[in-house]
């Protein structure tokens, strides 16, 4: 087996000490960090690869931090009209999942990248971060998928 393989089955067993101590670690190091914020490689380079990064000018890393838990309806005073069964504030779900949003927050702020793909990488009680890697139209390197 290569490298990333050893990689990939390590990453398989999130409940072993060695992963749940250098998630602990690294969780605590995120949090301090800005929302949104680039990276000079990927935090797991084995699911990079899969997924289609490379590592050649054009493409970027960045980690995005998200809000996890249920969004409350935006209403003044808590009164709402209508039906009542459309009342609820507090226990609404999100249609979307983390990732999705996570990946429109990063197109909002870097607007002359494109997002190709994005995976997970750590989660604490009230955050959710994700990898995604972006690519810059702009360089004729990244187009030319080889």
């Amino acid at each position: 087996m290569g490298a990333y393989k050893y990689v990939e089955e390590l990453w398989k067993k999130k409940q072993s000490d060695v992963l749940r101590f250098l998630l602990r670690v690294r969780c605590w190091e995120y949090r301090q960090l800005p929302g949104i914020i680039r990276l000079t490689g990927p935090s797991r380079p084995d699911k990079a690869r899969m997924l289609g990064y490379k590592a050649k000018q054009g493409f970027v890393i960045y980690r995005v931090r998200v809000r996890r838990g249920g969004r409350k309806k935006p209403v003044s005073k808590g009164i709402v009209y209508g039906k009542p069964v459309r009342q609820g504030i507090t226990q609404l779900k999100p249609t979307r999942n983390l990732k999705s949003v996570a990946e429109e927050r990063a197109g909002r702020k870097l607007g002359g990248l494109r997002v190709l793909n994005s995976y997970w990488v750590n989660q604490v009680h009230f955050y959710c971060l994700v990898n995604l890697y972006r690519l810059c139209t702009f360089r004729l390197f990244a187009r030319i998928r080889s």
